[in-house]
């Protein structure tokens, strides 16, 4: 359905594989081709969170829900500075924004960054496809004087994800303090109270969230970002007493310096990681990383923790994960896996201060399930031990026990 504030531009989806979608454009109208990894997300709502994700740069994104854009968009919900998706792609755009937090439209927030959306488009039919064939170089165009045929042949010859560090692309490039915390967004089924500033912490920036730094400063971190290409001795530099690595966009394999950097910080620092922040970790101990079909991306993944056979359901958003297999050769242990394909989703290390999660424990948005995760971290740089999975449960009981005020 095209919106009755812009022009109706027609657009098309071309795949590697030879498929075009068409629809009309909206957002940046103006004629062009952008190339990208076509995904798709799950999620209901949380397309302004999404977009601004830095993990989904050199994505091109689709919701499967039918109707987007029907709350509108605000200044406060955003990931990061900026859209860093190359693409959006939804079903039906609403014609009506109805919510009192809304200050522009969908649409008119994309033109403003320079971003092409296509509605229109059947996105079962395209996840499915997704869903079959394994994830499809893409190129959303709004050029008419180019053929279907063309832009197949772009999409064709996109480079993709594979080998390509966005990381150090999507990185801050220089050391910042962050001070915000979740302030109204703290949870309400689960409060627990921490020293502020208690614990300093340096972040390493591979692509992180807001709402992951937001976290860290509630539970009482004292939070240094730095550039994915800080060396260990700049880092130790801020006398750190834990490290925090990040999420973050495409192949973990390709973050060849952050890799080389965290082998060198093992066993000299606790150290906690999110999503890319997991499978960089985890080669950094010699484990390997693999590309998965089509990727976790939506906030509705079931994952068990192998200790006490608990499920939480969690928000999540990668296209890599780690080979158990390989990590257990390489000293980690275990403790969550996805129940829909018994991928791995977190491990902890068998030995030294190190643990790490395959989701996002921040959710923005999604369910709140895993928040406790922060507390670990908090407990771990206290102790020096990484959590087991029963511990991690403990903490998890805590969080969700709305009676107390609890110290940690």
């Amino acid at each position: 359905m095209s919106n009755d504030t812009q022009q109706s531009v027609r657009a098309r989806l071309a795949l590697e594989d030879g498929s075009v979608f068409c629809g009309t454009a909206f957002g940046d109208l103006t004629p062009r081709t952008t190339d990208g990894e076509v995904c798709f997300n799950t999620s209901m709502t949380g397309y302004q969170e999404i977009l601004t994700d830095p993990s989904y740069a050199g994505q091109i994104v689709t919701m499967t829900y039918p109707l987007i854009g029907n709350y509108g968009v605000n200044e406060e919900d955003v990931e990061s500075s900026q859209i860093f998706a190359r693409g959006f792609v939804v079903r039906e755009l609403a014609n009506i924004t109805s919510n009192y937090r809304s200050t522009q439209k969908l649409e008119q927030w994309l033109a403003s960054r320079q971003i092409t959306g296509i509605t229109g488009v059947d996105t079962r039919a395209l996840t499915r496809k997704i869903r079959i064939t394994g994830a499809l170089k893409g190129v959303l165009s709004t050029e008419q004087s180019l053929s279907d045929a063309q832009l197949v042949k772009l999409a064709q010859e996109a480079r993709g994800l594979v080998d390509v560090d966005l990381a150090s692309v999507v990185s801050c490039k220089t050391p910042l303090r962050w001070s915000e915390n979740l302030g109204d967004w703290a949870p309400a089924q689960g409060i627990v109270n921490h020293t502020p500033g208690s614990y300093s912490v340096v972040a390493i920036d591979c692509g992180a969230k807001n709402n992951i730094l937001r976290n860290l400063v509630d539970v009482g971190r004292d939070v240094t970002v730095v550039p994915n290409t800080a060396t260990a001795k700049e880092i130790l530099s801020y006398n750190p007493k834990g490290l925090f690595v990040s999420n973050g966009p495409a192949d973990p394999s390709a973050v060849t310096q952050s890799i080389a950097t965290l082998r060198s910080l093992i066993g000299e620092v606790p150290i906690f990681g999110i999503c890319l922040g997991h499978q960089l970790l985890s080669l950094a101990m010699g484990a390997k990383t693999f590309k998965l079909k089509f990727g976790h991306r939506g906030g509705n993944q079931p994952v068990q923790n192998l200790a006490t056979q608990k499920v939480e359901i969690t928000s999540q958003n990668h296209g890599f994960a780690v080979d158990i297999d390989s990590l257990k050769k390489a000293g980690g242990e275990p403790t969550h896996i996805n129940l829909n394909d018994q991928t791995l989703e977190g491990f902890r290390h068998a030995s030294e201060p190190v643990f790490a999660v395959q989701y996002h424990p921040e959710a923005a948005p999604g369910p709140h399930d895993s928040r406790y995760l922060f507390d670990c971290f908090a407990s771990m740089i206290q102790t020096g031990n990484s959590p087991s999975g029963e511990q991690m449960d403990i903490a998890q009981r805590k969080r969700s026990d709305v009676t107390q005020m609890l110290e940690v």
